[in-house]
């Protein structure tokens, strides 16, 4: 199967090798490429060489686990990462959301309930990706750029994922106007929010940190109880 005749490219990070092959041959079948490593201390160079558009990583591996190595990638890698975990409690779920994984979903892994986790990451990162008339939003200090998908706050450049880079111009585009979490989480996510998900508060929580706000009296992404989360316009001087 030739890399060049398709899209999407999948690193596929996990240890277990049946399993590996088990995702990797049905993923294909499903149209996508998929390429394969089984130990976390040499994902790096393969995502420099490869320049994956998605990465299913394993929590658990050999030589680096999957936190360190989403930490260490979260820099200069903004396509969405997809974490694999075997433990199913809010710690796991919240450290890899913190660190900046995308989504995660929890072994024994569903095939067809992984492809569509995939399939929404990806939609979502071709609309953001495709542009739209206003490619550029400021605000005294602040100014937030589609195209570039770069944040300049004070004259200097903040580093956000992929998926905060999205929910802040979310927020950005609708100043002033309170976003509830089910529009948040559909939009961001790409996915129904299923009541329970804390993948969003996570989120909001991360941005006000480098966005120089506050989690404790928040003044720039307010939270409006029972409602959602408001972006104000005129706090960024």
């Amino acid at each position: 199967m030739s890399e060049q005749k398709l899209v999407n490219k999948i690193l596929l990070v996990e240890d277990d090798r049946q399993l590996s092959e088990m995702i990797k041959d049905f993923l294909e079948s499903e149209g996508l490429h998929v390429i394969q490593e089984y130990r976390g201390d040499r994902v790096i160079k393969v995502v420099e060489k490869h320049s994956p558009d998605l990465i299913i990583l394993d929590l658990m591996l050999p030589g680096k686990d999957g936190f360190s190595i989403c930490r260490d990638l979260r820099p200069n890698f903004t396509n969405p990462i997809l974490m694999l975990t075997a433990k199913s409690t809010d710690f796991d779920q919240v450290l890899g959301l913190e660190i900046g994984a995308d989504d995660y979903v929890i072994k024994p892994v569903e095939p067809r309930v992984l492809l569509a986790r995939i399939n929404a990451l990806l939609r979502r990162g071709k609309v953001i990706k495709a542009g739209q008339e206003n490619n550029e939003i400021s605000y005294g200090n602040l100014t937030i750029n589609r195209k570039s998908r770069k944040v300049i706050l004070a004259d200097e450049q903040i580093d956000l994922t992929s998926q905060e880079f999205d929910l802040l111009w979310l927020l950005a585009s609708r100043a002033g106007e309170v976003q509830n979490r089910d529009y948040i989480y559909k939009a961001v996510v790409g996915r129904d929010y299923d009541g329970l998900d804390r993948s969003v508060d996570v989120r909001i929580s991360r941005l006000r940190k480098k966005m120089r706000d506050s989690n404790e009296t928040p003044f720039r992404i307010k939270t409006i109880w029972g409602q959602g989360y408001l972006f104000v316009p005129d706090a960024w001087t």
